[in-house]
């Protein structure tokens, strides 16, 4: 269990979260991974990386019940913190970052994929920010960085989610494959990338983030103060403690994130 690094090829370094049952990460959990991204984009040797995780889900966010059995607000800024570092670690990594997503990608999640490179996904793979449901905001930069401006907004006013298909027809998707097929395809994408010059690479990442329009990492610390305010005004903690208690008052489906929204409609 935790963030772990392996390279399975000449050039590709492979990140691989496992925080059961559905990786939603504790606080230590994001620094880690953003401590493992970093080094993996440092490696002279790496040409790039590939984030993958295991089980039924990509990343179900934050720990929501870390938060809760916590006192005061020690829980709640270390995972403002942690993701901010998570997230920015994706962006920042000095080679590029492919994510294989599978199953359920929702809160965190988001950060990581919406700051990758590029995107594999598995064709039961889903998107979605159910923060207002929990009591939270952020990770809007990111989801901008997947579809439109106004389907990101509905989409998280109303915390629905989205197929990997249709994220595939909005660009943001490189390849939706089976599930059986998704480390090979994420593989196959970074191999490609891999097998370019080491230096033109790292030049080409640098370049790329420096004529982004949006400043991922000042725009998403300007939604965490929200999202404090929010926590101070006392609704965040109701909202959390009422998803708490639902999960623990279903003991066979405690280890489930939320039931995923039923998908919008293809936009046309």
């Amino acid at each position: 269990m935790g963030v772990s690094t392996a390279s399975p090829e000449e050039g590709i370094a492979v990140i691989t979260v496992d925080f059961p049952p559905v990786n939603a990460l504790p606080v230590q959990g994001w620094y880690d991974l953003a401590a493992a991204v970093r080094a993996a984009g440092s490696d002279p040797g790496v040409r790039c990386v590939v984030l993958t995780a295991t089980g039924r889900g990509f990343n179900a966010g934050a720990d929501i019940k870390e938060m809760q059995r916590t006192e005061g607000y020690t829980a709640l800024v270390g995972t403002n913190r942690g993701c901010y570092e998570a997230f920015a670690a994706v962006y920042d990594c000095e080679v590029p970052v492919v994510a294989a997503v599978q199953g359920f990608c929702v809160g965190g999640g988001i950060g990581l994929v919406g700051n990758a490179d590029s995107i594999v996904a598995s064709d039961d793979a889903t998107f979605g920010l159910p923060e207002l449901d929990r009591g939270a905001l952020g990770a809007a930069t990111h989801l901008a960085r997947l579809v439109p401006q106004h389907l990101m907004r509905t989409l998280y006013y109303t915390s629905r989610t989205v197929t990997a298909d249709e994220l595939h027809r909005h660009g943001s998707v490189w390849r939706v494959v089976p599930r059986e097929r998704l480390h090979a395809a994420a593989m196959e994408l970074a191999r490609e990338i891999a097998a370019k010059d080491g230096l033109l690479v790292r030049l080409a990442k640098a370049s790329i983030n420096g004529i982004d329009p949006v400043d991922v990492r000042r725009s998403y610390r300007f939604e965490q103060g929200f999202t404090f305010e929010a926590n101070l005004s006392g609704v965040s903690d109701r909202y959390r403690e009422a998803f708490v208690s639902s999960r623990s008052s279903k003991p066979s489906t405690s280890s489930q994130p939320a039931k995923p929204s039923e998908p919008s409609k293809p936009s046309k």
